[in-house]
Parts: structure tokens; sequence; C-alpha cells
């Protein structure tokens, strides 16, 4: 029987553990043993369970930017490398930003959602205060007070009644580190002993559970970023590499070491004071911006900005390519800016002299092509005029030639209409005139379609 298990951000020991407990329920859906609900209780408050964590954690050394940046020799350069993720308040807020709760989802005989408890570490007289929200549950439902110490929030649930149906989720959020992590494990009651088990269904962990006994629903996470007696100072650091070119990454130079407790270590003769330089306040601001004075062409190559905040599982690097060119009359400072994220990810100073060329270009282009279109039109005008003319030319020949033939023609027909009968008896004149004519014209028309 293969059991399919989901497991995200577990490291070490942990592994070990949940492989262990994995174990053993597997043995027991082989045997078809189950232990008693007692021994469920002490069984999975020494055992972690899996998790299905979600949140955005970045792998150690995760390029997160890469820029490109060109400076005149003799100018002062500055590469950013901002991180609101590794500001330090040194207040000791993290106690108070972590939380863990659980909810409880049914499905019959409607669809509700119910938060069960939740619990915060704290500090004095309130510390570890577990809150209860349904005045049934208070004294029946709780976490271990030392949940925060050694990693155990496991929700354990006395006698155990029908309306604990449902599904279970455990929910861990590290505010200030911007974690979340949670489980699901469904409950089930019977009435019968025999019927007691638990087994995995493909997507969650299910517990058929004696009406009337006690359980433990498992959610253990033993990783530093949840448990108490940590220095956060001493686990966040900032360094910067320098790779000449042709360098391998693996071969870099460290330049520079600065740790959140104040710590620096400066590395010579690459780092060298007056030269380069760090924001003092680096982690209260998140500005880790390395300043570079009086560049030299043996500045040139590719620094990198690393980040790592092993409390919060931050692991950033940030690439800048610099490139120095020849000297200017006017050497360019970029000021100091605000921790925003990058909009892109390559980018590089401006050329002055690259920059009149590219404007010089631009200008050319545009009167090249305002000539072309000039030339265009005029030809294209002059042949449509030609065109028109020789067109006119040849119809008017052609109409001279047809009005001559019509009009002899009519001429020598209206002749042979003019010639009168000798016998004729027509009454009077007028009567003649209107008969002749209109023979005559008949003919003609006749003519004129054809």
């Amino acid at each position: 029987m293969a059991m399919s298990l989901d497991v995200s951000g577990e490291r070490g020991s942990q592994h070990r553990e949940w492989a262990a407990a994995a174990a053993l329920s597997l043995t027991e859906l082989r045997t078809g043993v189950t232990a008693p609900s007692q021994v469920y209780v002490l069984a999975v408050l020494l055992l972690p369970s899996a998790w299905c964590q979600s949140g955005d954690h970045r792998q150690p050394g995760l390029v997160v930017e890469a820029k490109n940046f060109t400076y005149p020799a003799g100018s002062r350069a500055v590469l950013p490398c901002h991180s609101a993720r590794m500001v330090w308040t040194r207040d000791r807020l993290r106690d108070r930003q972590r939380v863990v709760h659980w909810d409880l989802v049914r499905t019959a005989p409607d669809y509700s959602v119910e938060r069960i408890l939740d619990m915060s570490p704290g500090e004095g007289p309130q510390r570890h205060l577990q809150r209860v929200y349904n005045a049934y549950n208070k004294g029946r439902v709780s976490v271990p007070p030392t949940a925060f110490s050694d990693g155990n929030f496991s929700l354990l649930i006395h006698n155990v009644s029908s309306m604990d149906r449902g599904v279970y989720t455990c929910n861990l959020h590290h505010h200030y580190c911007q974690v979340r992590q949670s489980i699901k494990i469904q409950l089930n009651v019977t009435k019968s002993a025999r019927k007691e088990k638990r087994f995995w269904d493909g997507e969650r962990t299910v517990f058929v559970v004696l009406q009337g006994s006690s359980v433990a629903l498992p959610c253990v996470n033993r990783r530093p970023l949840w448990r108490d007696g940590l220095q956060e100072d001493q686990q966040q650091v900032a360094h910067w590499d320098f790779q000449a070119p042709g360098v391998r990454q693996d071969r870099a130079d460290r330049l520079v070491d600065l740790y959140a407790s104040g710590e620096k270590r400066e590395y010579e003769p690459l780092f060298t004071r007056g030269k380069m330089s760090l924001e003092d306040d680096a982690f209260t601001a998140g500005d880790f911006s390395l300043s570079i004075a009086d560049l030299t062409p043996d500045d040139k190559g590719l620094y990198s900005c690393h980040l790592h905040h092993h409390y919060c599982g931050v692991y950033e690097r940030r690439t800048f390519r610099l490139t120095v060119g020849p000297p200017s009359g006017a050497p360019l400072l970029l000021p100091r800016s605000s921790p925003q994220p990058p909009e892109s990810l390559t980018t590089s100073s401006p050329n002055p002299r690259g920059h009149v060329m590219q404007q010089l270009g631009y200008i050319l282009a545009t009167f090249f092509l305002l000539a072309l279109m000039i030339v265009t039109i005029v030809v294209v005008t002059r042949r449509r005029r030609k065109r028109e003319n020789d067109y006119e030319l040849r119809r008017y020949d052609r109409g001279y030639e047809l009005r001559g033939g019509e009009v002899s023609l009519t001429s020598t027909e209206l002749k042979t209409c003019n010639q009168e009968p000798l016998n004729s008896d027509y009454k009077n004149n007028l009567m003649k005139a209107r008969d002749m004519s209109k023979g005559c014209n008949m003919d003609l028309e006749e003519k004129m379609w054809l």
C-alpha cells in the first residue's frame, strides 16, 4: 500500500522525525492494529506531521534582479540593492507577530467555518495566552503552552462528541517574515472501538476517534522560525562580491560583510575606505547599496549583492554589471533612492556622447523620409497630368472626325429629302413641310444612333 505525502520547507532532523512517523502510520495500516486514544495523544505530541506550505520562499542564491550600468571614468557609481524584508526594527516585534490558530470547517448539516482558538507568544503576564472563541470548548480544547518553544502546536480535544466532526486546519502566520504555513486534518467520530483508526485519503490525514475519548490533532513545526530563544540580529547578513571579467562565480572576491548586530568586515585591498562604502543605516532602511568613488577601468566587472535572512528564510542575490567608459566633463552621480521593487531587469546609465549621436541620427532620418515623400508626390502628380492631357487630345481628334462625317452625311440626306415630287397633292405648304421633315428626321436619328 503506497502513501502519498506532500512536504515542503522541512529540513534536517525534521525530515527524519517525519519519516519515522510516516513509517509508524504505514505499519499500523498494514497490520490493522491501532493504539488506544490515550496512546495517540502521546505519540502525536512527539511526532511532527507533514506540512503543506504556502508563501513565497526563494531558493538560496536566487537572482531577483540584474542590471547593467555604464559610468564615465572618474565619476561616482551607486549600485542599488534594496530589500524591505531585511529591515530589522530591534524592538522584538517578531514575538507579537507570530500566531497560531485552529479553524473547523463543517459540511453537515450546513456549511460553516468556526475559529476554535488562537495563540501568540506575547510577553509578560499575557505570554502564551490562548483565546478560545466558543464557551463550550473552554477547558475542553487547548494547545500546549510550550508550543512556541518546542514547535508543537497540536490541538488536544477531550470528550470528543459528534459536534467535533469536520476538517480542522492548523495555521501558522509570521507577519514579520511574511510566511504562512497550514495543514488540514479530518476528524470523524464513531461509537465502535473497533472502527478507530487513522489513514491518508490522498489529500489529508483522517482520524476516526471513539466518541467520549480524547485525541490530539498533530501540528508540529520545529523550524527555528517558530521557536523562541533565537538571536535574530545574528542571522541577518549582507555581503558584496566582485567578479573581474573572465572570473567564474565560485572564484569571486569578497568585498564586505555586514551584520544586523552592527559588525562589519571589510576585505582589502579591493574594499578600500574612501573608495567603496555602504550606508550606516542599512538594516534600518533596507538599503544595502554599494558606492564606488573615482571609477577606473579596473573597477569594471560583475558585482553581486547577497542578502541572507536565516531567521525568515530569505536568500536573494542581485547582480550588477559595471562598465567604465571614457572620462567626461561632468561626473555622473546617482542619488540615493527609497527602497522600491525593481520595475525592469536591465538598465544603463546615459552616455552624453552616445545620446547626442542618437538624436542626430533621428533628425537625419526624419529629413530623409520627408524629402523622399515630397519627390514621390511631385513625380506622381506630373505623370497624372501628362496622362490627362494625352487623353483630352485623343478625344478631341476623334470627335472632330466623327462630327465631320455626320455633317456631310446629313447634308446629302437632306438634299435627298428636299427633292419634291412633281405630282404633289398637298393642300397647303405647311402640311407638305411637316411630312417631309418627319421622314428626314427619322432617318437622321437612325444614323446618329448607329
